[in-house]
């Protein structure tokens, strides 16, 4: 069961630099997801990439297998599986028996597959694939209903009387989220079948001020097919980096951040639309790109918590802008000093405080003359110290060995 407020976790593409070493690039991906599962997190969603050389994972259902069983409460999905690139009663048989070998920590994150390169080296027309994401996730939903069944015919795949093996392990199913940018179709994917959303042009420029417009897009076309959406369904993917101070933050990821966009989005992609000249300074200020100390970052979650309207969970872009060690302690400034306060995990504790310093003089009082007794009754003096603290200089409370 997800906990309160928000639910936070990674989209790890993953974007690691060109040169990196390949197989330690991986393994290292899964041993990050060990660590966010033991510092909270709730989520990994990982890619599934063919090409342009910094998008190294093709297959993120292996690494899903991996990760699991090196943790213990982590949710694991795909970050996203291109459908297109698939035939989806394949698609769904995978991800049924890893929702039984995961005992429900599986998630299927949905797109149209993002890398042009991909789609010519499989022989697939650009143009074509946000329709081919819809038909197959149109019989994924049939597979997964376990009703009766299933035959399908298009120009791409078939399907006659297909049934799933196993019924999900999942009650109905595990969840289901659809990619979207900027563009209105992923919101109307997610509509149609009444599944999540994840964001990804939430941290691109405009993307704040667009939210709204999307989920009502994905709500009005839920209404039109007799679904509903939930904004706990929805999640946000931004560029994120904590440190002590705004511009430790800063220095830290300046470097690879520069060597991402310059070596990945513009020599290898051709910089999509919408990506500015200086990604990095505008970003922060536009707060497209949390980059900063615990509060600057949590001030950034709660301002897109306000342009949109609200939304129920918030993922790391994962990234190599900064060095393992400055990557992995932002990661555990974010758990200890940021995610509580959207989890209604303070609230509690501070009122306990506050409680406890409002009444140290009164009920706690009777406790200094027991002590002050506990002296007495032995024969022996009450220390001077002891009456300092007494008195208010100090805490009542007798250190330990008193």
């Amino acid at each position: 069961m997800a906990r309160r407020g928000l639910q936070f976790g990674i989209f790890l593409a993953p974007f690691h630099r060109l040169g990196d070493n390949p197989t330690l690039a991986i393994s290292r991906d899964i041993e990050m997801i060990e660590l966010l599962d033991r510092l909270g997190y709730d989520e990994a969603w990982i890619g599934e990439h063919h090409s342009a050389g910094w998008e190294t994972i093709a297959s993120p259902e292996l690494i899903i297998a991996a990760a699991a069983e090196r943790t213990k409460h982590i949710r694991l999905g795909s970050g996203v599986t291109s459908l297109p690139y698939h035939h989806p009663f394949l698609v769904a048989q995978r991800f049924v028996q890893l929702d039984h070998m995961t005992r429900g920590r599986v998630m299927l994150g949905c797109g149209p597959g993002a890398l042009v390169s991909d789609a010519y080296m499989l022989g697939i027309e650009p143009s074509t694939q946000r329709r081919r994401m819809d038909e197959s996730l149109e019989a994924i939903m049939a597979l997964l209903r376990c009703d009766g069944p299933v035959t399908r015919k298009t120009d791409w795949f078939e399907m006659h009387e297909a049934r799933l093996h196993l019924r999900p392990y999942s009650d109905p199913h595990f969840p289901i989220a659809v990619a979207s940018t900027l563009t209105p179709a992923g919101p109307a994917t997610a509509g149609r079948h009444g599944v999540g959303i994840l964001s990804l042009g939430a941290g691109m420029p405009g993307g704040p001020s667009a939210l709204p417009g999307q989920w009502r897009i994905a709500e009005e076309e839920a209404q039109k097919h007799g679904k509903t959406m939930n904004r706990r369904d929805w999640r946000m993917v931004m560029n994120v980096h904590v440190a002590e101070t705004d511009e430790i933050a800063l220095e830290q990821v300046r470097i690879g951040e520069r060597a991402e966009t310059v070596t990945y989005f513009e020599d290898a992609l051709g910089r999509p639309p919408g990506r500015s000249q200086d990604p990095l300074t505008d970003g922060v200020k536009a707060g497209t790109t949390l980059v900063g100390s615990p509060d600057t970052v949590a001030r950034g979650i709660q301002n897109l918590i306000e342009a949109s309207g609200g939304f129920g969970g918030f993922l790391f872009r994962a990234h190599d802008w900064a060095d393992r060690e400055q990557t992995w302690r932002s990661y555990e400034l974010f758990a200890r000093w940021v995610m509580p306060r959207f989890q209604d995990s303070l609230g509690t504790v501070e009122a306990s405080h506050a409680w406890a310093v409002e009444n140290r003089k009164t009920i706690f009082s009777p406790n200094v003359a027991a002590l002050r007794k506990a002296f007495t009754d032995h024969g022996q003096a009450v220390p001077e110290s002891f009456d300092a603290r007494a008195s208010g200089a100090r805490d009542i409370t007798p250190a330990a060995g008193e």
